[in-house]
């Protein structure tokens, strides 16, 4: 029996002798329940499992596994973050145990430009730099973990100074680690005596023309005693303060402070000599291991998250009662009058959307590269799916590093199953040849355009020295996991679908095109592509801010239960509009629907855009031209990532809803 311990001390049993998937399943309620002291009171936990275990016995299946569900789903959402990792233990330390204080990178919101620790002046230690060999996700966030002694005097030289100068002005932060606790600063907010954590402490500061260096770090290390000699670190809080050489009293490998201490101030124009120093306050804590990490994740904000996910559902309710009502009444009505006319011996002449029937699945122009990006499409939605899931569940916890976009990166490989196999029978529903080429097209159009927008930004923070900037052999593994993973299964999955019958259309297509007449104004591309993309971006325009405040002004993000949530809503509110405007597209006698509705379903990525754009312009100061490429570039790729996914959505079902309704009227 292995237990694996996760977020909300939410437990998974794999228990070898079970192959039942579902009394598997209720071994994992059981055993939550029991790890949920928030839900239960201690002395009535076993009580509470059983009567859990038991309840289930003789109900339905389809009933059981439903409730058993919502007790999972309401574990994972739950507001308790509490959470152990698969595999990480707790480091236990004793008395006069040492313990190491590592340097992760300099990060600034004014560049969005990593850089290694000792790319600036500090102390290095007497041996060599060991760093930590760090995974895929680590390497692209720019980490690199590394050993610092942080007690030495030393000398900069003026290339030295003026860069360090630099890098104050530009509001650089340094990070540091313990027992894999990065350091954060705790900041007032407003006049009251609340505080916020910020993470990493300000390399200095500057006082009009003049740089002042942090050179003193005040190091609160929380710890927890779980044994008479045995202690577990569950906080590290760092205050940075300036202190000059001169007011230092240095006396072996300790040192005191004169009173009227002085900040250090750099002078550009020559050598500046100075201590780096700090100073350790051990503070007693009830705070437990296992949630040590609250502090970091708990947001002040998750009120005005539930009154935005409240009001978009409202809204969406709202918008498919009403579109929903509307257009099952019209359709219906159509249908109706529709067949009629069909068993009726003086049938009028059709009209409207009945009309087409001939031509409604006549393959689009350039239907090779439509089944590509459908199929890229999938790859993308699956491993957002999957991701956000695991996240929420507590797999990919902010304490396993780089563990998100590692995650991220093999469940985009491992979708090219399902991206092949789709891509695959749309691609003979089409009646198209060649199979294999468009499965290579297929596996390579977006990983491609990837790769190569990469390689072009890569050179970029490669010129500036960048942490995050990707080393040949880093490049060569995603190149790997690519080529060895990602295109055989696209391969396979593909040619699995092509031997797979096509979707059946429900009539069938003419020989020759009917002409298309002229369109109302309503209906052009892009006037309809701007009004079907306001309703899928106000669904996630608020977590799309809190998002990007994580990745552009390092702030924690681990919302994923609400992030899920708003996922739904995202894909329920494209489908909506996208049946919707082809609906009307259908009835305009117009049966180029198929790009129509790809566009249409990923047009919320042109706001998102545009809200890169203002949040560029009003919450971010980047300063340098590099740094302003990189950021637009990053976010238009983004922004193409979104247009696949809703795009994708968008097409399939404005595809069900088509072959539904002609699938209801008897045409000849």
């Amino acid at each position: 029996m292995r237990i694996c311990m996760l977020r909300g001390a939410y437990c998974i049993l794999y228990v070898p002798a079970f192959h039942n998937l579902f009394q598997l399943f209720r071994i994992t309620v059981v055993v939550d329940v029991l790890l949920r002291p928030s839900l239960f009171s201690r002395s009535g936990l076993v009580y509470a499992a059983v009567v859990t275990d038991n309840l289930v016995d003789g109900w339905p299946p389809k009933m059981a596994r439903t409730f058993l569900l919502m007790v999972v789903l309401f574990n994972a959402f739950s507001p308790d973050r509490g959470f152990y990792i698969p595999g990480v233990l707790p480091v236990e330390f004793s008395e006069k145990s040492t313990v190491e204080v590592k340097a992760i990178k300099l990060t600034s919101v004014k560049t969005q430009l990593p850089f290694d620790y000792y790319s600036l002046g500090f102390c290095r230690p007497t041996d060599d730099l060991r760093y930590k060999k760090e995974n895929l996700g680590e390497i692209l966030r720019g980490d690199r973990i590394v050993n610092t002694p942080f007690v030495e005097k030393n000398t900069l030289s003026i290339e030295e100074t003026r860069l360090m100068i630099q890098r104050i002005k530009e509001e650089y932060r340094v990070h540091l680690l313990v027992d894999n606790l990065p350091c954060a600063t705790r900041v007032k907010v407003g006049s009251d005596e609340e505080y916020t954590l910020v993470r990493g402490y300000p390399l200095g500061f500057v006082i009009g023309e003049e740089a002042f260096v942090n050179n003193h770090l005040v190091l609160l290390l929380h710890y927890n005693k779980v044994g008479a000699n045995a202690y577990r670190i569950v906080g590290f809080d760092v205050e940075a303060q300036s202190m000059d050489h001169s007011t230092y009293n240095v006396a072996g490998n300790s040192c005191s402070v004169a009173n009227n201490k002085l900040p250090q101030r750099l002078d550009k124009s020559s050598a500046n000599t100075l201590y780096w120093s700090y100073s350790v306050h051990w503070r007693e804590s009830d705070i437990q291991w296992t949630n040590r990490w609250d502090k970091y994740l708990s947001m002040h904000n998750t009120q005005i998250h539930w009154l935005s996910i409240v009001n978009s559902t409202i809204t969406l309710l709202f918008l498919a009662g009403a579109l929903g009502a509307i257009i099952i009444r019209i359709v219906r009505k159509d249908i109706a009058q529709y067949n009629r006319l069909q068993e009726s011996d003086d049938a009028l002449e059709e009209s409207g959307w009945k009309l087409i029937h001939g031509d409604i699945f006549r393959p689009p122009p350039k239907s090779s590269l439509l089944v590509a990006l459908i199929g890229s499409g999938i790859q993308v939605f699956g491993m957002t799916l999957c991701t956000i899931v695991l996240a929420a569940i507590g797999m990919l916890s902010p304490s396993s590093r780089g563990a998100l976009m590692s995650s991220a990166l093999f469940l985009y490989c491992f979708m090219g199953l399902f991206s092949g196999y789709f891509a695959g029978r749309l691609h003979k529903t089409f009646r198209l040849t060649n199979w294999k080429r468009a499965a290579i097209k297929t596996a390579c159009l977006f990983p491609c355009f990837l790769f190569v927008t990469g390689i072009v930004l890569n050179l970029l923070a490669s010129s500036q020295h960048a942490s995050n900037a990707l080393s040949f052999s880093s490049i060569l593994s995603l190149l790997s996991m690519f080529v060895c993973i990602d295109i055989p299964l696209v391969l396979i999955a593909f040619r699995f679908g092509f031997r797979k019958q096509p979707y059946v259309s429900p009539v069938r297509t003419n020989q020759i095109p009917r002409q298309v007449p002229e369109q109302p104004v309503y209906l052009n591309l892009l006037f309809s592509m701007l009004f079907a993309g306001i309703v899928p971006f106000l669904a996630v325009f608020l977590e799309l801010f809190f998002i990007f405040s994580a990745m552009w002004q390092n702030q924690f993000y681990y919302l994923f239960g609400f992030l899920f949530i708003v996922f739904i809503i995202l894909v329920v509110s494209t489908a909506l509009v996208s049946v919707v405007i082809v609906y009307f597209l259908l009835a305009a006698e117009n049966y180029h629907w198929w790009w129509r509705s790809f566009f249409i379903g990923g047009s919320s990525a042109i706001y998102v855009f545009l809200y890169s754009v203002y949040y560029y312009m009003t919450k971010l100061e980047i300063v340098g031209f590099t740094p302003k490429i990189l950021y637009f570039s990053y976010t238009l790729l983004i922004s193409l990532t979104f247009w696949l996914l809703a795009g994708t959505v968008g097409f399939y079902a404005a595809y069900a809803f088509v072959r539904k309704i002609y699938s209801a009227v008897k045409i000849d």
